[in-house]
């Protein structure tokens, strides 16, 4: 080897290994961050609380993130999401997700209620920073397929349900309601409370009935996102590459802002008005009867369609959403497979009928929302990953449909899928429990 050769490897390897990242770190500023937050943990030093809960989920988020973009056949079914979500999820249900980094994870998620802040950026963001025309052609387009898709799915479920042996009351009332209801906090709760009085049976046992349709729906929206998303790199023509509805005006069809530098002080108008306009939400729900944050959504819909907003106002509300979405969906997608998806459920739930069942329920939604959504001028692949969200589990299924996507911009409307999606089911399932039963 000559010196030249020598110098040229000198100079040329550590460049090499610093452009390995795993997430936004590069590889040799990733793995000293791991091993300090790695002997916090098992020293018992973790702080119990959002510094200490932040540093395990983002740091775990990264590694299973690039794992899930690594993994030849998972990462076209949305394998980001998949890893975020299962392998956390796993972890807690064998043991191995040591105790100081669930107490702070919990804190995090739970207490300090990171999931909210995360959701609020990211809804007021995507509708403030959303042009005018596809704000408004977004919104009364997208019931057309939602409609259409909960008919097929019910339709769909029902009949499969019969192929193995299930009576249409069991399918409808006990895997579907539960896939399309909006949620476990918004939809399985307070159905599982809805058929215990009317069936007399204790709730906990409900819970356990419907949890596992819950789980399985959202895994088959999330590969369905993915999936999706893999079609539209190949057809372009049915891409919107995150906008909703064809308007024919190029400067539209790209991403939004994309222009503007990031300006630090917008950043903290967008945090602001991100949480009063969650607290409006929160203020208002005992009063009109309508959840929190589909009255946040209406909020920030009057003020973009008011344009009461200063611009700038607007483009510091898109550029937080931004940095939400890019930095910190993965921490929150392990936050939920940690704390939300039971391994167990999800597992004791393996059998052909009822994965037939939930998996056709989800599909016959998706391809309702695929077709339906061609036919009204919406790009039919974003018109199909929101009509999936109806099969989420609330808003941390739609965070984790959008990012096996990645179409975090489309969380306004897919908030408006799953909660008002969600109620109009919960309804539904109430009235007609009592005709039945």
């Amino acid at each position: 080897m000559t010196d030249t050769t020598i110098k040229l490897t000198e100079t040329t390897q550590p460049s090499a290994l610093t452009a390995l990242k795993i997430g936004p770190l590069p590889i040799t500023v990733y793995f000293p961050a791991a091993l300090v937050c790695a002997a916090a943990v098992y020293s018992g030093k973790l702080p119990n609380d959002v510094i200490g809960g932040l540093s395990v989920l983002m740091l775990l988020g990264f590694l299973l993130g690039k794992l899930g973009q690594t993994i030849p056949v998972v990462k076209r079914i949305g394998g980001t999401a998949i890893m975020c979500l299962f392998v956390p999820a796993a972890m807690v249900a064998y043991g191995l997700m040591p105790e100081t980094a669930l107490k702070a994870i919990t804190t995090t998620f739970r207490t300090a209620n990171l999931q909210y802040f995360f959701i609020a950026c990211l809804v007021a963001g995507s509708i403030l920073g959303m042009p005018h025309r596809v704000l408004v052609q977004g919104f009364l387009r997208m019931f057309v397929p939602l409609l259409v898709g909960t008919i097929s799915a019910i339709t769909i479920g029902i009949t499969v349900g019969l192929l193995f042996g299930h009576s249409p009351r069991e399918t409808f009332f006990f895997v579907i309601m539960p896939i399309i209801g909006g949620g476990l906090a918004e939809g399985v709760l307070p159905l599982s409370i809805a058929y215990s009085e009317m069936l007399h049976r204790p709730q906990v046992e409900l819970v356990a009935q419907m949890v596992p349709a819950a789980l399985l729906g959202n895994v088959v929206a999330i590969v369905a996102a993915g999936l999706l998303a893999r079609l539209g790199e190949k057809r372009r023509d049915l891409n919107g590459q995150g906008m909703l509805i064809k308007t024919g005006d190029d400067d539209i069809l790209g991403p939004a802002r994309s222009d503007h530098p990031i300006d630090l002080s917008l950043l903290g108008a967008g945090i602001v008005l991100s949480c009063v306009l969650f607290v409006l939400g929160m203020v208002l729900a005992p009063y009109t009867g309508i959840p929190g944050p589909i009255l946040m959504i209406i909020a920030a819909v009057a003020l973009k369609l008011t344009k009461l907003l200063p611009a700038e106002m607007e483009l510091g509300a898109y550029q937080i959403n931004k940095f939400m979405s890019t930095s910190l969906t993965f921490a929150i997608l392990v936050a939920m497979g940690t704390l939300l998806v039971s391994w167990q459920q999800l597992v004791a739930s393996f059998n052909p009928g009822y994965i037939a069942i939930c998996t056709t329920t989800v599909l016959a939604m998706v391809a309702s929302g695929f077709f339906v959504g061609k036919w009204l001028n919406m790009y039919p692949v974003e018109a199909a990953i929101v009509t999936a969200c109806h099969s989420g589990l609330g808003g941390t299924g739609d965070v984790a449909i959008l990012g096996a996507a990645d179409r975090m911009g489309l969380m306004a409307f897919a908030q408006i899928a799953t909660r008002v999606g969600g109620a109009i089911m919960i309804v539904i399932a109430t009235l007609a429990m009592k005709i039945a039963y």
